[in-house]
């Protein structure tokens, strides 16, 4: 279907929730969306694109056709959607790399010395599952808490296969272990141990003490002391595992916190799980950035506490979602339990969101080298212009002069994203003595690629993109100027807010392409629009203050071209030459035209 009649069939459709499936020319699902009114929602992918990111444009542009399944409620499209999206895996859906779970505490009774064991999901294996619990940081300390409480081995040995072979190991030494290896204490007390475990795990932990307590007095009373010293120990540990209270992701009053991020290249999503405001455990996945944070924040929770197991009874984001109240409703059904989801504005709400995406922000920029920041701002501006290729090659130009006078002209190349100095070029205009920028422009765009049409050294690459900096009028007199030169390339104006930064692209049509949104392409243009500007005044100042230097030695009598050059290469400077006594004068001019230097500089001190 051509664009025109995908924009035809979006308008005819209803104005009902449901789920739209977006495929190209192969049949193949390219994304899956949800909306509340699909004649809307779907209609918004084929109106100007100006305000679509540079993925939406790409993926638009791969559209050949696309069905609508028409449902009761938001609700329902809700769970439609997911399930298309996991069915199908769309490429322009934002997805999780995994759907690893919170995960579980596993225990297989059916080895002669079974062992607790970390498990991301639970399966039908004849294992004993306990959890799920908020993260795997914390069921690793739990496991380590119980094995250390309870003196189970915690080392690389299989039971019984070695046992007897080789000495026990530094856990037995440091009191750890009970050195099952040895052989001295059997199976029949290692199972015992492990039911104690199974217990703890199911938080039976006044059971266990009792156990444990009545097991100390037995040994107390036939004078076993060691034993008894061993128990008391043991008993105090279990004591202590309870009041730490490690509690499951599904059974507490946990936190969650969501934090997101993007740079230029990488973005990432985290998640930290607090328990009565301590941070117990972190997720975080890093991919490449959408370029849209309210749809990537929307997506990537969806996906996460979907394919979780559970769900916090808390969950606090970073930003509002479009669908808060159906998703929070079907988490609800899915764990038999409400999640309130909220975007705090103030407190200690605030704090834990803020946390957690300064931890995303970590994340991603800890992968992100140099040069991948720089090629992804390259791709997001190639994006954001539809441009078929990455702009390799950027040449920015200005105008800078001083009411007319002393015009110059700068051309700055940024290649793959990063300033090439080597490559920049100032132009003194020629034979215009008013100030018109577009004359200016025009000069400098003739001069520049009438020298690359030539072949001529250091002209002859030519750019990608060409960058003006001014409104609609520059773009558009740059455009003119070239194509009376038989060139064609993608032009645009730097349009500059009113604190003097760029603030939009636009094309000689008129189109304005924001960029103030876009942090990482505001800071590349605003680079590119500095630099270009920099570079301009620095070349202005120094031919405006030469011009002035040689204005005021003019001024004095008996002081020719010869003389002027000889005071400045010795002086450097006007204000040196004011300073300089007769007798430094001297060194450089005859004795009359140092008095006659001398006293034009200091007339009006005399006077």
């Amino acid at each position: 279907m051509t664009h025109a009649e995908l924009k035809e069939k979006a308008l005819s459709l209803p104005y009902s929730p449901g789920v739209y499936i977006m495929q190209n020319k192969a049949g193949q699902v390219i994304y899956v969306g949800k909306a509340k009114k699909l004649k809307n929602r779907v209609s918004q992918y084929f109106q100007d694109s100006s305000a679509h990111t540079g993925k939406t444009r790409r993926m638009v542009s791969q559209i050949d056709h696309f069905d609508t399944i028409v449902v009761q409620s938001e609700f329902e499209a809700l769970i439609l959607e997911n399930s298309l999206i996991k069915r199908h895996m769309p490429r322009y859906n934002i997805l999780l790399k995994d759907d690893k779970g919170y995960p579980y505490v596993r225990i297989d009774r059916s080895k002669p010395y079974p062992v607790m064991e970390l498990a991301g999901k639970t399966a039908a294996d004849g294992a004993e599952y306990f959890g799920p619990y908020g993260g795997r940081f914390i069921t690793q300390k739990l496991i380590d808490a119980i094995r250390l409480t309870l003196k189970l081995p915690g080392c690389s040995r299989e039971f019984p296969r070695d046992i007897g072979k080789g000495r026990p190991c530094l856990n037995h030494h440091l009191g750890n272990c009970d050195a099952w290896c040895r052989g001295v204490l059997t199976q029949t007390d290692y199972n015992a141990r492990i039911d104690q475990a199974i217990s703890l795990l199911r938080g039976k932990y006044s059971a266990v003490a009792d156990e444990i307590r009545a097991n100390m007095t037995q040994a107390a009373e036939e004078l076993r002391f060691e034993e008894a010293a061993s128990l008391r120990d043991r008993l105090r540990a279990i004591e202590s595992l309870k009041q730490k209270q490690f509690v499951t992701a599904g059974h507490s009053t946990l936190t969650d916190a969501v934090g997101y991020f993007e740079n230029e290249s990488n973005a990432c999503f985290a998640v930290l799980h607090f328990s009565d405001g301590t941070l117990v455990d972190k997720d975080y996945q890093v991919f490449s950035a959408p370029g849209d944070p309210a749809e990537a924040v929307s997506a990537l929770v969806k996906q996460y506490y979907l394919s979780r197991g559970s769900a916090p009874k808390k969950l606090l984001l970073p930003m509002e979602m479009e669908d808060t109240e159906p998703f929070s409703q079907l988490l609800a059904e899915t764990y038999g339990r409400r999640t309130e989801i909220l975007v705090p504005q103030r407190g200690e709400g605030v704090r834990l969101v803020t946390l957690a995406c300064e931890n995303a922000r970590e994340e991603a920029d800890r992968i992100t080298t140099k040069d991948e920041r720089h090629s992804g701002k390259v791709r997001l501006l190639q994006q954001t212009l539809g441009m078929e290729q990455p702009p390799r090659r950027i040449e920015s130009y200005d105008i800078s002069n001083t009411a007319g006078k002393d015009i110059v002209a700068s051309m700055v190349v940024f290649v793959d994203g990063k300033p090439s100095k080597k490559d920049y070029k100032h132009f003194q205009i020629r034979d215009l003595t008013d100030q018109d920028d577009y004359t200016s422009m025009r000069q400098v765009l003739n001069r520049r690629f009438t020298h690359a049409l030539a072949g001529d050294a250091g002209f002859s690459e030519m750019p990608d993109l060409l960058l003006i900096d001014g409104g609609i009028a520059h773009a558009n007199c740059a455009v003119e100027e070239l194509t009376t030169l038989g060139i064609s390339l993608p032009t645009y104006g730097m349009v500059k807010d009113d604190r003097h930064r760029t603030r939009a692209l636009v094309t000689p049509e008129g189109k304005e392409i924001g960029i103030s949104t876009q942090p990482a392409l505001f800071s590349l243009i605003g680079a590119i629009q500095e630099e270009t500007h920099r570079f301009a005044i620095t070349y202005h100042r120094k031919k405006r203050a030469a011009h002035l230097r040689k204005s005021q030695l003019e001024n004095i009598p008996g002081i020719g071209p010869k003389r002027r050059q000889e005071l400045l290469k010795r002086f450097r400077s006007i204000a040196a030459i004011r300073a300089a006594d007769i007798v430094e004068l001297q060194a450089v001019l005859p004795e009359k035209q140092a008095k006659d230097v001398y006293a034009y500089f200091h007339r009006e001190t005399e006077q």
